[in-house]
């Protein structure tokens, strides 16, 4: 309600009683306008994004199983909130491989340390190899992060290179000694990979060579955009290098008070970054082949005790998809008229993660690992593909 999801009923029903007995409705403070051709229902927070707005596909009707942070993040990455699963990103990675063997195929930018952590963008029993390499981390700008061993001060790479050698060999050795043994064979493609990645990787962390007209146009060197628009200019970087799944983070989105001071804040630092990354997108002909994917774990509550804050809330919330086939001015669903919960074509997060395989060409129930004596998928049970998103 503070972004893609116009609810006039809740405005009009400002400060009347909500659904919980002490808490009273809380209608948006900034005005929805329509934008593009479309008329997609865009808040006057996303100015950036509300030009970008044909290019958008909005879900205005997910939900999910739980309104914890931990629990919801898990689930979002990984299907389960009860299990160590793999992430998305690694079945991804998994089910169609890399594009470039001199740099990982999953990259989590400023990824999150707390609340779950690693577990987020881990590969659990998948192969270690389709584990996300971190760059950074949540609440730290990218442009601190350092990577570590890049280069070897004892050694010439020619030199590197037979010490490898000699190693792997041991290696493989001990590794016919365990067949099955997946840790091992992870680790020797590891080595192999942190060999490959000491040229490419600064290669493509260093944004020196992008214009300045690119660097503006993502907000960077700008003050709040700088650290967002980092992270989404080195995702086109990374995508145009052959990454297959690379993941960006913006935290601080926890509003239970505040709203009024803090939903601005966060609009501007990542509004115009994320606008920029379409339209460098679609310039550079890679929209079509690159699947933009933008939420978080669950929304917020259209009623709250204090006035200016929202609660958590799982049972109805907005994500939006751009390029990668779906259908650009696309608002697909609804939340009931106060935004409590999703009532008109309801998309389950199993659901949506069976839409975001299929639209890179995956059968989320045919992508299977056979793990502890069953066959294992993102979406276990679960998942419908939403066709009435692709274009």
């Amino acid at each position: 309600m503070e972004s893609f999801d116009y609810k006039p009923k809740l405005n009009a029903d400002n400060l009347k009683p909500g659904r919980n007995g002490s808490s009273k409705l809380f209608g948006s403070q900034w005005k929805f306008g329509q934008y593009g051709e479309s008329g997609a229902w865009v808040s006057e927070l996303f100015p950036h994004l509300a030009s970008q707005s044909d290019k958008l596909c909005v879900i205005n009707s997910m939900h999910t199983d739980n309104n914890n942070h931990p629990q919801a993040l898990e689930q979002m990455h990984t299907g389960s909130f009860q299990f160590v699963r793999p992430s998305i990103g690694s079945w991804v990675l998994y089910g169609l491989g890399s594009e470039n063997s001199n740099l990982p195929g999953f990259i989590s930018l400023n990824p999150l340390k707390a609340l779950g952590g690693s577990r987020y963008y881990a590969s659990a029993f998948l192969p270690a190899a389709y584990q996300a390499t971190s760059v950074g981390e949540a609440g730290v700008n990218i442009k601190s992060a350092e990577i570590g061993n890049l280069t070897n001060p004892r050694l010439t790479s020619q030199g590197q290179r037979q010490q490898l050698d000699l190693l792997q060999s041991l290696n493989r050795k001990f590794t016919d000694e365990q067949p099955g043994n997946t840790r091992l064979e992870g680790m020797i493609e590891s080595f192999e990979l942190a060999f490959r990645m000491q040229d490419k990787l600064p290669e493509v962390l260093d944004i020196s060579t992008e214009t300045k007209s690119t660097l503006d146009a993502y907000g960077i060197g700008q003050g709040e955009t700088d650290n967002f628009g980092r992270q989404c200019l080195l995702a086109r970087r990374f995508a145009e290098a052959g990454v297959r799944f690379i993941e960006i983070t913006d935290t601080d989105w926890d509003h239970h008070g505040f709203v009024s001071r803090l939903m601005p804040q966060a609009a501007r630092r990542v509004d115009q970054p994320a606008a920029a990354l379409l339209s460098d997108l679609q310039s550079r002909g890679m929209l079509e082949e690159t699947l933009v994917v933008w939420g978080g774990e669950f929304g917020r509550t259209p009623d709250d005790p204090t006035q200016d804050g929202r609660g958590h809330n799982h049972k109805g919330y907005t994500m939006w998809l751009a390029g990668g086939g779906v259908k650009g001015g696309l608002t697909w669903g609804a939340t009931d008229e106060h935004g409590y919960e999703a009532i008109v074509d309801k998309v389950h997060l199993h659901d949506l993660h069976a839409t975001i395989l299929h639209a890179i060409g995956l059968d989320h129930e045919r992508l299977t690992y056979r793990y502890a004596g069953r066959d294992f998928r993102l979406t276990d049970v679960h998942g419908h593909v939403v066709n009435g998103l692709f274009a």
